[in-house]
């Protein structure tokens, strides 16, 4: 690892990044150099006392209390209920006109941003890209220290969805970050050395960490991902003094011959057909946990399986148990308690990994205690957090893969046509689902829940003749996948995005903020009657929270993804976020603010009557006309066949990049002359771009640079190319 440490002295800002030209030269990713001083600026005079010695002096009775809390944001979510609602209102409908720019923090990275910032006594502690942690003075934005995991680069390429982190958990005067590569690392909160270190995966799997762990107990909980690439999913409890392993809970079986680690599981691989876990299974508990400190219980948003296509992956049938499911575990000892799969057998995709939520609702004329969740499927579910009951399931947004939820059962009703098999079937919501991991907000005030929601139908077939590849996306998906939809398709009318207001009790939306592509960030609500959020088009903005108006914005010079926060140092009220583009939108060719440049990853945080501002973004440089084509019709349609096998994770479909990756319509000439020795040869493994000579021929490569050339000459807009042979 890297250590970073001390206070900054430059008081000038460092220069946003332009992303076009940069990225094609860069290769696939960066990380903060080390020893490079990252600025910010000086106002706001010197760093708080508490921001000069960083305890982060937080246990059990302080998250249990920390809604009372309001100057801190002290777990993900702010509280153990994770509703994102602060009842801070210095800044409220009437005021927040006056609300500027108070200070930026850049992190030297053009990657994705996901990361919500914890505040503990006028200190804030966030990840950026590869899971590099930083502690922030949160009245001045002055750097503390920076805590570099020095994920090795190649890992990059077993993270389906970038190499983003979503933030740390803090306890008993630790900092704990979850590392790309699998790592789980204590850092001392005041210094940010490290402390203890455990490895909580098989580095002979391709299992990632991108989600932020939680602590509950003395306990760090983490959870990993990778079902794509064949994984078994499973989260881990160890004790936050010493990183020994307290417990660990499986999602999916495992290999019958070797025995079940639970009855749970002996159970579940009843629901099970085939071979299953030759590839895996799946069921990656990647990003959301959620805790009842009154039932000691705490709640699991499992993943999808592995492979996609269902027949494949469990030929025979079966509900595939705990894929797409909320598992209630013990807290002190991990023993299962109920579940609740949303989606049985899934097979779009469809995890239950997004924020879950607690509240306590009227519903049927009594209080319940509930967990509440939009996941990818598009239904929203409201539960009895105590035994799992469904009180609640309806359409949040399109849906065409079942009809309605069972009350009775608790199941969905499929509807047959959405079965896919060897021929393309449209379905809605495609993989990016209804919602994804970026946070919902709940205000006990309007009593409205508050969804970054959007839906897209994706052609799903499964792949003539299935390979499997170590260490590659297996999905069990033709990677021609089938017709896309064209403008006049109906289902073209069904493509949405917007900010949903949704009423739990009355199981029905109350309103919602339309937006032109999927793609906007996490919410914040506050008891000053205000939502906030960051948009794709890189706007950062504040809505009433009773009715959606506008009522303030920004621009970010990037995308936000991020849930944003409000905390107060010396009685001053700020809002902060994270941003900066990236995450699994970008990789699928989804570009924010019109695809213009722009800016590197920063930390941004407002105050009434800020009066910071952000620098221009570079342009980037011209770019080199691409080679003439001398390659068959047909040679390129095998090109295009493999580049969406291999190479549209991470390259966008079609090879249009979303920003946060090179765009290979966009080679450079000595990229073009490289070619060979980058994807063959792994000539720019240590950017994170690895050799695929393991599962891509020599001819199988021309094939790919002769479609990569098509496609840049198709929408090539400089001035006129030469014409091809």
């Amino acid at each position: 690892m890297v250590l970073r440490s001390g206070p900054v002295t430059s008081t000038g800002f460092v220069a946003g990044c332009a992303l076009a030209g940069a990225l094609i030269l860069a290769g696939c990713g960066s990380s903060p150099e080390p020893g490079k001083p990252a600025a910010a600026p000086a106002a706001g005079g010197a760093p708080a006392s508490a921001a000069a010695a960083p305890r982060a002096n937080v246990d059990g009775a302080r998250l249990a209390a920390a809604d009372t809390d309001t100057q801190n944001w002290l777990t993900h979510g702010r509280t153990y209920a994770e509703q994102r609602f602060s009842p801070l209102k210095s800044i409220d409908e009437s005021n927040v006109a006056q609300l500027g720019l108070a200070w930026y923090y850049d992190l030297g990275t053009t990657r994705g941003v996901e990361a919500t910032p914890l505040v503990v006594d006028g200190v804030m502690y966030t990840t950026s890209a590869w899971s590099v942690v930083y502690a922030l003075d949160a009245k001045t934005g002055r750097e503390l220290w920076v805590y570099d995991p020095q994920v090795p680069k190649r890992w990059g390429q077993y993270a389906c969805c970038d190499v983003v982190n979503r933030g740390v958990a803090v306890w008993g005067g630790k900092v704990f970050v979850g590392t790309l590569d699998g790592r789980l690392d204590a850092i001392d909160a005041a210094t940010g050395k490290l402390v203890w270190e455990k490895l909580t995966v098989d580095q002979s799997f391709p299992y990632t960490i991108t989600g932020a762990p939680r602590v509950v107990n003395g306990k760090v909980v983490i959870g990993n991902g990778g079902a794509e690439y064949g994984v078994r999913g499973y989260a881990t409890a160890y004790d936050a003094a010493t990183g020994e392993q307290i417990w660990r809970f499986y999602m999916v079986p495992g290999d019958p011959a070797k025995g079940f680690e639970t009855k749970e599981l002996e159970m579940a691989a009843k629901t099970w057909h085939g071979e299953w876990w030759k590839g895996g299974g799946g069921g990656t508990p990647w990003d959301t946990f959620v805790y009842d400190p009154e039932l000691n219980l705490l709640y699991i948003g499992t993943g999808n399986g592995a492979p996609w296509a269902r027949e494949i992956r469990s030929p025979g049938g079966g509900d595939n148990l705990f894929l797409s499911s909320i598992v209630a575990v013990n807290a002190d000892t991990g023993a299962y308690v109920w579940h609740y799969q949303e989606t049985p057998a899934e097979g779009w995709d469809y995890t239950a990994t997004q924020p879950l939520m607690l509240a306590t609702l009227e519903l049927g004329g009594r209080e319940r205690r509930v967990i509440m969740h939009a996941p990818k499927n598009g239904f929203f579910y409201v539960l009895d957090r105590a035994t799992g009951e469904l009180l609640s399931a309806e359409k949040f947004v399109p849906v065409n893969w079942a009809s309605h939820v069972d009350l009775k059962t608790g199941r969905p009703v499929e509807i047959p046509s959405s079965m896919y098999h060897d021929k393309s079937v449209i379905v809605l919501p495609g993989p990016l689902g209804g919602h994804s991991w970026n946070p919902m907000a709940y205000s006990p005030l309007t009593g409205l829940v508050y969804i970054p929601a959007h839906s897209s139908g994706y052609p799903y077939s499964t792949t003539p003749q299935f390979q499997r590849f170590e260490g590659r996306p297996n999905l069990g998906m033709n990677p021609s996948g089938g017709p896309a939809l064209n403008a006049s398709d109906p289902l073209t009318k069904t493509n949405m995005a917007a900010l949903i207001a949704w009423d739990p009790r009355a199981a029905k939306e109350a309103w919602r903020i339309t937006y032109p592509s999927a793609g906007s960030g996490g919410v914040l609500a506050t008891a000053g009657n205000l939502l906030v959020e960051g948009l794709i088009d890189g706007r950062f903005v504040v809505y009433r929270a009773t009715d959606g108006k506008l009522l303030w914005e920004t621009q970010a010079q990037t995308g936000v993804v991020a849930g944003p926060i409000t905390y107060s140092v010396g009685g001053e009220q700020y809002i902060a976020v994270s941003a900066g583009w990236g995450g699994i939108n970008s990789l699928v060719g989804i570009r924010p603010q019109g695809g213009a440049p722009l800016a590197q990853g920063r930390v941004l945080a407002f105050k009434l009557g800020g009066t910071a501002t952000l620098p221009p973004v570079p342009q980037p440089p011209p770019l080199d006309p691409p080679p003439p084509l001398t390659a068959s019709a047909q040679t390129v349609a095998r090109g295009a066949f493999v580049f969406g096998q291999h190479c549209q994770i991470c390259h966008g479909v079609g090879a249009i990049s979303g920003g946060s990756t090179p765009d290979l319509r966009q080679m450079s000439s000595a990229t073009h002359a490289d070619f060979d020795s980058i994807l063959l040869g792994g000539s720019r493994a240590d950017r994170g771009m690895v050799s695929f000579s393991d599962v891509v021929t020599p001819e199988d490569a021309a094939a790919v640079h002769a479609y990569l050339i098509k496609r840049a000459r198709d929408d090539w807009k400089g001035p006129e190319l030469a014409p091809s042979p």
